[in-house]
């Protein structure tokens, strides 16, 4: 059971029947069998509703941003793309951003964070802002 829909965090219905046949005594090879669950996750629910009264899944924290969390960095990071055009590839604006800023981050981050400003890679091999955008403001910079 390793596809994407896996992944995901079980649904609080499913949970309450699984949880509601053991409370019936069924035998957990059944409910193993019956719901697709793993014994071991049956054991987190049964705990998890012993400690807190509830069985609900705990929200994803999701990735926490190592670069760009802040519309100062945002600004930074724009302004750093129009400074240096020279220094177009990934990898020279990420040594840039770890000289200047003190912070190490990857060649993929690097990635994702421009392209959440918006600026995209051309044909030349340079890096070019939004079309349409005159002001030398990052995109999101209210958020």
């Amino acid at each position: 059971m390793c596809d994407a829909a896996a992944m995901n965090a079980y649904s609080k219905d499913l949970r309450m029947k699984v949880l509601a046949a053991v409370d019936r005594g069924q035998r957990r090879e059944e409910i193993v069998r019956l719901f697709e669950v793993s014994p071991a996750t049956i054991g987190r629910w049964l705990r998890r509703r012993r400690e807190t009264g509830d069985v609900a899944a705990r929200p994803s924290p999701g990735r926490t941003r190592r670069i760009c969390s802040s519309v100062e960095e945002r600004h930074a990071l724009w302004a750093q793309l129009e400074a240096h055009p020279a220094e177009a590839t990934l990898e020279g604006h990420r040594q840039m951003w770890e000289r200047e800023r003190g912070v190490r981050v990857s060649v993929a981050t690097m990635s994702r964070a421009i392209r959440r400003l918006g600026w995209t890679y051309n044909k030349q091999r340079r890096w070019e802002p939004p079309s349409g955008t005159s002001r030398p403001e990052p995109a999101g910079a209210n958020g």
